[in-house]
């Protein structure tokens, strides 16, 4: 993977890239065998990671990126700034429904999400382009103290 990368160098991709990848081999998943990685640098500009997590009671298991923001949470961070994901899916794997609303929840429309193979990144979205018109925080402003 070149560090000459066509991206913006404030995005660190190939930093989250490598972080993604390492945490990918942690992921526990012994009944899809499909892992996943996930990395997440804050606006404070800490990087997070987290993996998915099967469980027998399907239900329970945890996603890459709910893992990476539950980090970002427990290190006191709240804005994801840039998200890398990573799967050996042979098609552009990118978050799932529920992870794009998690996602959501500490993002801008425009932030970048990138989704990558094994080799590099595949596909970039922003947030937005993932989730259009969007349910998140300030569609609560006046309902909620």
């Amino acid at each position: 993977m070149s560090e000459n990368w066509p991206y913006p160098p404030e995005h660190r991709v190939a930093e989250l890239f490598a972080a993604a990848k390492r945490v990918q081999e942690q992921a526990y998943a012994p009944y899809s065998h499909f892992l996943v990685g996930a990395a997440i640098l804050s606006s404070s500009g800490r990087i997070h990671v987290g993996c998915n997590v099967e469980n027998a009671a399907y239900p329970v298991g945890t996603c890459a990126e709910a893992g990476a923001i539950a980090a970002m949470c427990a290190a006191g961070d709240r804005d994801i700034a840039v998200l890398v994901t990573i799967c050996d899916s042979v098609d552009v794997g990118t978050c799932c429904g529920g992870c794009r609303q998690r996602v959501r929840e500490f993002a801008q429309p425009s932030t970048p999400i990138y989704a990558c193979g094994p080799d590099g990144v595949r596909a970039t979205f922003t947030m937005e382009s993932l989730l259009p018109t969007s349910f998140g925080p300030e569609n609560l402003s006046g309902f909620v103290s």
